[in-house]
């Protein structure tokens, strides 16, 4: 489990690196960051300020709820790219402050977010509903400001690989 833990921090760093760029983006196109920030892809999809806080929800919520441990909650009030990034950091910071050993047995603890109809086995909620749903969220969040013009590539969005040198 720490492992997939890992990951969530490492794309949680890429979804900031992304900001960077969209922040970069819209001051060199003289454009105002909120209109990408309220931008979606589809009339019936959230904007990318939502696919931000949603990506963050969802790592802190299931690492909380694997662990055991109650989850922080955040209002989900940032309306600008570096409150977007403060609450990224935030969510790095509250991640990373789990230990492996918080971890043990979570994959047959029974879990049962709140405000969920119902319970799951640790493994199953992970797998079938944590990790699909972040990367959802993440991978919205990278389509919108492609879509927006950000110059960002799949590398951007893969971030650094842990080649043996």
């Amino acid at each position: 489990m720490y492992v997939q833990v890992k990951q969530f921090v490492k794309m949680l760093h890429t979804l900031s690196r992304l900001l960077d760029k969209a922040q970069r983006h819209a001051g060199e196109n003289k454009s105002d960051s909120a209109v990408l920030l309220n931008s979606r892809l589809s009339p019936d999809m959230l904007p990318l300020t939502s696919q931000v806080q949603m990506a963050c929800d969802t790592a802190r919520l299931a690492t909380s709820v694997l662990s055991g441990k109650k989850p922080p909650v955040f209002e989900g009030m940032e309306k600008t790219i570096p409150e977007l990034k403060a609450l990224i950091q935030k969510s790095i910071d509250y991640i990373t402050s789990l230990k492996e050993c918080d971890f043990s047995g979570w994959e047959e603890r029974i879990v049962a977010p709140d405000g969920w109809a119902g319970a799951f086995k640790g493994e199953d909620y992970f797998y079938q509903h944590a990790v699909p749903n972040f990367y959802f969220h993440m991978v919205t969040a990278y389509a919108i400001l492609r879509h927006k013009g950000v110059h960002i590539g799949k590398m951007d969005y893969i971030g650094q690989l842990p080649f043996l040198r």
